[in-house]
C-alpha cells in the first residue's frame, strides 16, 4: 500500500502545481487587453462618436418647431427640411410644439436623446424668453448647428382700409391717443420686444394684445379685431398683393433687395432695427461629430441655388453661420435686447 500511495501523491502534487502556474499566467495576461479588447477600448474612448457619425443619420430626424403650422417659422423649417432630406438621405419630420412663447418645444429638444435625431429650429424669441425671466435656458444651452436663414422683412401690417397711411401717421395718432391703437403680439416673443422698443423710442403707449402665434395674429387683423400686426412681410405678401393688407415699413437697417420699395422704420424716424434669424440646435450632450455632419448639410443646402430661389418667395435670405459665428452673432443680439428691455 505504501509503495502504491507515493506515486499517486506525487502525481496529484504535480497536477496541482501545474494548475497554479497556469492560473498565475492567466491573471497576468488579463491585465493586458487582447488586440480585440484594445481596439474596442480605443474606439469607445476616442472613436465611439466618430463611428456613430460614420453612419449618421440612419433614421428620420425630427425638427422641433416651437411655433404653430402656417407661420413663418413653420414655413422656413419645412422648406429647409425638404432640402436637408435630400442632403442627409433621411426624412426630416417637422413637429410643431407650441406653448409658452416657444419654451415648450425648446425644452423638448433639451430633454431628448443626445443622438442627433431631434433638433431645434427656432429664432430670436428664445433669447427673449430668458431675458424676460420665463426660462433659465437659451440659445447657449444648446449645441448649435448654426444659423440658416435671416429675415430682414420684419414689418408692421395694417388692413387695406386702415386709417394709417404710414408709420409716422400711426405714431402721431398713438401719441395723441394713448392706449387706443391695438397691436397684436405673443407675450415674451420676438414681436413683443419690437413693440416695447417702439413705445420706448417714440414715447407712446400702445394697446398690446396677446393673441398667440403668427397665424393667429394674421387672423386677428383680417377679422378686424386688431389695428396692427407685427409679422414677416414674406408671410403675408399674398395679402399685400390682394390689397387686404398694407405694410407700414420694415425694421431692417436699410432697404432690402427682395423688397426695394418698402421703406425702413429708420427712414421714417423710428429708431427700431431688428432682423430675425433662424438657428438649429441639439441636446448639449450630442457628439460633436454628429452635429458637424448635420451642420455641413445645412451649409450645403444654404448654398444650393434652388433652395435660395425657393426661399426668396418668403422674402428671406439663406445665410449660413457655423456654430461659433452663430454664438457670437446671438450674443450681440442678446446684449442689444437686454439694453432695450431695461
Amino acid at each position: 500500500m505504501k509503495k502504491t500511495l507515493k506515486p499517486l501523491l506525487l502525481l496529484v502534487a504535480m497536477l496541482f502545481l501545474a494548475a497554479v502556474i497556469v492560473g498565475c499566467s492567466s491573471e497576468q495576461g488579463s491585465s493586458e487587453p487582447s488586440n480585440e479588447e484594445a481596439n474596442n477600448g480605443s474606439a469607445e474612448e476616442n472613436g465611439a462618436s466618430s463611428e456613430g457619425s460614420a453612419d449618421y443619420p440612419k433614421e428620420p430626424i425630427t425638427l422641433i418647431v416651437p411655433a404653430g403650422a402656417g407661420g413663418d417659422t413653420d414655413a422656413n423649417a419645412r422648406l429647409l427640411g425638404k432640402y436637408l432630406e435630400a442632403e442627409l438621405g433621411q426624412p426630416v419630420v417637422i413637429s410643431n410644439v407650441t406653448g409658452a412663447g416657444g419654451t415648450v418645444g425648446a425644452r423638448e429638444v433639451l430633454d431628448s436623446e443626445a443622438d442627433g435625431y431631434t433638433a431645434l429650429f427656432f429664432h430670436n424669441s428664445l433669447l427673449l424668453n430668458r431675458i424676460m425671466g420665463l426660462v433659465d435656458f437659451s440659445y447657449d444651452t444648446f449645441k448649435l448647428a448654426g444659423i440658416a436663414v435671416l429675415d430682414e422683412g420684419n414689418t408692421f401690417m395694417v388692413s387695406g382700409d386702415s386709417q394709417f397711411e404710414d408709420l409716422q401717421d400711426m405714431v402721431e395718432y398713438a401719441r395723441a391717443n394713448p392706449g387706443e391703437v391695438s397691436i397684436a403680439t405673443e407675450v415674451g416673443g420676438f414681436t413683443h420686444l419690437q413693440l416695447l422698443a417702439l413705445e420706448k423710442d417714440q414715447g407712446i403707449e400702445l394697446n398690446i394684445v396677446d393673441v398667440g402665434g403668427a397665424s393667429d395674429k394674421i387672423a386677428a387683423l383680417l377679422g378686424g379685431h386688431i389695428d396692427i400686426v407685427p409679422t414677416s412681410l414674406g408671410l403675408v405678401k399674398d395679402y399685400v398683393e390682394s390689397g387686404d393688407m398694407r405694410t407700414l415699413g420694415i425694421m431692417a437697417k436699410e432697404r432690402v433687395d427682395l423688397m426695394p420699395d418698402v421703406p425702413t422704420f429708420l427712414e421714417q424716424g423710428v429708431n427700431s432695427s431688428f432682423e430675425k434669424f433662424f438657428f438649429l440646435g441639439f441636446n448639449p450632450d450630442t457628439p460633436d461629430e454628429i452635429v458637424e455632419v448635420f451642420s455641413n448639410a445645412v451649409e450645403t443646402v444654404v448654398n444650393n441655388p434652388e433652395y435660395v430661389e425657393e426661399a426668396a418667395k418668403f422674402l428671406v435670405s439663406p445665410t449660413y453661420m457655423n456654430a461659433e459665428e452663430s454664438l457670437n452673432y446671438m450674443k450681440e443680439a442678446e446684449e442689444y435686447y437686454i439694453e432695450l428691455n431695461q
